[in-house]
């Protein structure tokens, strides 16, 4: 809260708070995910259209909680990031937006009711500090089964903290639990000769949200945070094709000063494995290893 007669610009000198780091663009979001994000039409439109209905409320009934789920490389980091870049104006960088990776910070599966007290105890400060908060879990099925039900009282509509307001706050998980589904849909609308646009995320949301809850290597296995419904929306990443992987490398090429370099382009999207082996339709790794590829191409 600004004292006195302080007006907002001189407390934002003079103090740090997260309401003057925060400083959400959804226009810069959207034009980001759609010029930067690609092969991923049903990810942009969940991502932006939840975003700026989220922000667009003053007074959320509960938090926003999306749930990345997709093979590696498709672009489920980056577009974290991305929300991070445009709600603060930096991702990892700001105070505000906070990461967890399993391996780094739960490494230990006998020492979960340890975890769970600490990352409890960590979210709630974090939210009496700063309402607008942004929690990234990353790599979810690597996260011991358990921990992450400690959540479910700060995601529900009724749980207060410190009379902060925490249906504020918005929570990522990013997994690759759930692919199987994910890219059994992506390869039959393939095989059908159909466009890629026409998947619809009706054929998805429900088979995601079943494959993750039943799966025990998911971090959500048997999850009451899935059972009470508190996540917003699961956002399934399409596998990606030759064609979206030599995006990819045109793009990393622009940043490295050789937009022109179209024979690297080919080099880097012919040396991709490619799956099934009947069609070769889907990069195995996505763009994950581009950069490693255009090292060795350039």
């Amino acid at each position: 809260m600004l004292s006195g007669n302080c007006s907002p610009k001189l407390y934002c000198t003079i103090s740090d708070s997260c309401d003057c780091d925060f400083k959400p663009n959804i226009r810069d979001l959207e034009w980001d995910l759609y010029k930067n994000v690609y092969g991923q039409h049903l990810a942009q439109d969940i991502v932006s259209e939840e975003v700026g209905r989220f922000l667009h409320n003053k007074s959320p009934s509960q938090p926003l909680v999306l749930s990345f789920h997709g093979s590696s490389g498709t672009g489920k980091t980056l577009v974290s990031s991305m929300l991070g870049n445009h709600l603060y104006g930096s991702a990892m960088s700001s105070p505000y937006v906070h990461q967890f990776v399993p391996t780094l910070h739960f490494p230990l599966p006998h020492r979960v009711k340890q975890y769970r007290e600490e990352l409890k105890d960590w979210v709630q400060g974090n939210l009496t500090e700063c309402a607008r908060s942004v929690f990234i879990f990353d790599e979810m099925e690597k996260m011991p089964p358990g921990l992450i039900d400690v959540l479910e009282p700060f995601l529900g509509p009724s749980h207060v903290v410190f009379r902060t307001n925490y249906r504020k706050a918005i929570y990522l998980f990013i997994s690759t639990a759930g692919e199987e589904v994910i890219n059994k849909v992506a390869l039959e609308n393939r095989q059908a000769g159909r466009e890629r646009e026409e998947i619809k995320l009706d054929n998805l949301q429900e088979a995601i949200a079943q494959a993750v809850y039943n799966n025990n290597t998911s971090g959500l296995f048997k999850s009451n945070i899935i059972q009470q419904k508190l996540i917003t929306r699961f956002v399934p990443f399409l596998p990606l094709s030759r064609y979206h992987v030599e995006r990819c490398v045109h793009s990393q090429l622009c940043q490295r000063g050789s937009c022109s370099r179209n024979d690297v382009v080919e080099a880097v999207g012919g040396d991709m494995n490619y799956t099934p082996a009947k069609g070769k339709y889907f990069s195995s790794t996505g763009c994950k290893t581009v950069p490693a590829k255009i090292n060795f191409f350039l």
